[in-house]
């Protein structure tokens, strides 16, 4: 098992795609009774982070240290749903590729802090946030997704 694979992308809980799958526009922007963000809200936190840690985006990143930790406004349509989803997925399965780096995986991102160090942190943080878009499919009714082969 290859480890920042099963961290970001299969391990643990469903494999990322196919929990993302099978949602409707009306799905993702459901705010049950006393959740505090919707399944569209979520990702859109966890893409935007791995984004910044991905793309070195620290324009983005200061965005989001100022507080702007989830989207202002609901997606538009369903496309722009599914791009969030692919945004997600591009950037995991860019930090998989890493492990085929050790340089970039031991270059200090801070003082005493590697890129290995960075991605554990995010490995937990995105199990938290997806472990939420899990519990929020669940109470909407649209858990478990499809399996594979469906839509």
């Amino acid at each position: 098992m290859q480890l920042l694979e099963h961290l970001f992308l299969t391990g643990e809980f469903p494999d990322r795609a196919r929990a993302l799958s099978g949602l409707t526009l009306d799905q993702v922007t459901l705010r049950p009774d006393g959740a505090t963000h919707s399944i569209y809200e979520e990702l859109w936190h966890l893409a935007t982070i791995q984004h910044c840690l991905v793309e070195g985006d620290k324009e983005l990143e200061a965005v989001l240290r100022s507080g702007v930790n989830y989207p202002d406004a609901p997606p538009d349509d369903e496309q722009q749903w599914h791009d969030l989803v692919q945004q997600f997925m591009a950037s995991g399965r860019a930090i998989v590729a890493w492990a085929q780096e050790p340089d970039r995986l031991a270059a200090e991102v801070a003082p005493g802090e590697t890129m290995a160090d960075e991605l554990q942190c995010m490995a937990v943080h995105n199990a938290y946030h997806f472990g939420k878009i899990v519990a929020l499919r669940q109470r909407i009714g649209a858990w478990p997704p499809e399996a594979a082969g469906g839509a």
